[in-house]
This record gives structure tokens, C-alpha cells and sequence, in this order.
């Protein structure tokens, strides 16, 4: 039996690692050979070394899209995080004690459904939905609230509040999840811990900064770098929301979105080359935040 035992495991591994090594990996290899190319998506690709990168140097719209992604790399985490954790904290153990154990609110179970139903909804539909509620003109659901007198809000057609937009529904769409993820975490957390801060008087506010938050920590570290990737996303909301795919004026636009322009725009090389970018700022920030967040511990 012993003797089989592994010839039984390559047999259930080798279908899956070949179709991750085919789909994954080589597009991985071909972006990065087609980035030093010029090729135009069509015909054959010719070598033309660095220059797509030299290109990129002196690309505004790469700048912008780069700002764009680190704006919401830093406000996307912390607004979800801080949201995400206070809900879960209130359906853990914001509710009053009873018999010495601390309770969460009441229906708490409901509470999480209605959080986590935002996760039902396909990325696609929900940058649809939010496309009309921010919608620039009288069909706008926010613009349709007010008289036809007053100047229709823009939201996304205006280069100031654009962007804060396409953050703002991230926010809402990410939230269900975390607060799922947090209290399942929290649910974790043995009630005793509790029970004995509450007798030694700590406060609600105690109890979610000394004891709560450090004994998730490991699942905080992992849901910033989920959320950090996202950040890096965000193609389908900037693809079906914003004004010509990444305006007004490329205020909304992305890495993902100008990777999307490019690649089919003739400048398949020069997508290749933003991507390979795109893939070391993701790995890179991913290794930071593991690093920089990782806490030791001393036998």
C-alpha cells in the first residue's frame, strides 16, 4: 500500500499542475519575453530590448495610472480594515453580557448575511449599479434626488471626485467579506479572555485594542494583502463606470486599465511590459507587508 501511495498522488496532481504550469506560468514567461518586443498583438514579434521600459519612463498616463493605484493601495486597506473590524466586533462582543459572557448584538447572524451579500454580486454588476447611482446625468439615482434646477453632482465625470468613487464602491463591495472573515476569527478567541478582562474593568474600547486586535493579527496581516491586491485591480469598475474607460481627463485611470488600452491598441509589447511592472509591484508589496508586519515569537 506504501509503495503505491505515491504513484497515486502524481496521478491526481499531474492534470492540475500541468494546466496551472500551460495557463498560468507560461503567460507569465510570454509576458515577460513579449515585453521587450514591438510587437502590435498581430504577426510576428521583433526584439526591440528595453525601450518599452524606456517608454514607460517617460509615459505620463503610466505615471497617473501608477498614482491612481497607490492611492488606493494605502486608503482601500485601512478604510476597509477599520469598517470591516468594527462590525465584526460589535457581532462578537458588542452586545451586553449575560451569565459573565460577553455577547455579540442581537441578531448578529442576520447582520452577517446582509454584510456578506455585496460578495453575491459579480464585480460587473456591481460596477453597473453604482455606474447609475453616481450616473453624471438625471438618471443618476443621487442627481435624481435632487430639483432639475440645482447643477447635476458629476461624481465620475468630474476629475475631482472621480476616483473617490471608484474607492468608495470597492470599499462597499470588500466590506462583507472581512467583516465574515473577522468574526469567524473572533468567534475563534476563546470567551474566557473576555469574561476575565471584563472582571479586571476593562472597557469595550480595552478589549477591541488589547485584546482583540493582537490576537487576530496574523488574519489583519493577510486580509491587507488581499485588499493590496485588489487595489491593484479594479479594471471592471474603471472599464464600466468611469467616463471613456480611465477618464475624465485619465483621472480614474489604473494599471489594469492601461495595460487593457494598450493591448489592444496595437502596442501588445508595450502591455507587456506595464504588466511585468504590475506583477513586481504586487509581489513586492505582498513581501513588505508580510515582512513588515510579522511578528516574532520568543520561546
Amino acid at each position: 500500500m506504501r509503495h503505491g501511495k505515491y504513484p497515486f498522488i502524481i496521478g491526481f496532481l499531474v492534470v492540475p499542475v500541468a494546466l496551472y504550469g500551460l495557463f498560468v506560468i507560461w503567460a507569465y514567461v510570454q509576458m515577460f519575453t513579449l515585453s521587450f518586443t514591438s510587437w502590435t498583438g498581430f504577426g510576428a514579434a521583433h526584439g526591440n530590448g528595453f525601450a518599452n521600459y524606456q517608454r514607460l519612463w517617460h509615459d505620463t498616463v503610466f505615471w497617473a495610472a501608477l498614482r491612481h493605484n497607490l492611492f488606493l493601495l494605502i486608503l482601500l486597506p485601512i478604510i476597509a480594515i477599520s469598517i470591516s473590524l468594527f462590525f465584526a466586533f460589535l457581532l462578537n462582543v458588542g452586545g451586553n453580557s449575560k451569565g459573565g459572557v460577553t455577547r455579540g448584538v442581537w441578531g448578529s447572524k442576520g447582520y452577517r448575511i446582509i454584510f456578506f451579500f455585496p460578495q453575491l454580486l459579480a464585480l460587473v454588476i456591481v460596477a453597473v449599479i453604482f455606474g447609475r447611482v453616481f450616473g453624471s446625468d438625471r438618471s443618476g439615482m443621487i442627481n435624481g434626488l435632487f430639483p432639475s434646477s440645482w447643477h447635476p453632482w458629476l461624481f465620475v465625470a468630474d476629475e475631482r471626485w472621480a476616483l473617490t468613487c471608484l474607492l468608495l464602491v470597492l470599499v462597499w463591495q470588500q466590506i462583507g467579506f472581512y467583516v465574515v472573515l473577522f468574526s469567524a476569527a473572533m468567534g475563534s478567541i476563546a470567551p474566557e479572555i473576555y469574561e476575565a478582562a471584563a472582571l479586571d474593568g476593562a472597557t469595550r474600547p480595552v478589549l477591541f485594542f488589547r485584546i482583540t486586535i493582537p490576537l487576530l493579527w496574523n488574519t489583519l496581516q493577510v486580509a491587507w494583502v488581499y485588499l493590496g491586491i485588489a487595489a491593484f485591480d479594479g479594471f471592471a469598475l474603471v472599464n464600466l463606470m468611469t467616463v471613456n474607460q480611465g477618464g475624465p481627463n485619465n483621472a480614474t485611470m489604473l494599471l489594469s486599465m492601461d495595460i487593457y488600452k494598450n493591448a489592444f491598441n496595437g502596442a501588445a509589447g508595450y502591455s507587456s511590459a506595464i504588466g511585468v511592472v504590475l506583477f513586481f509591484l504586487t509581489l513586492t508589496f505582498a513581501a513588505l507587508t508580510l515582512r513588515v508586519t510579522r511578528r516574532d515569537v520568543e520561546a
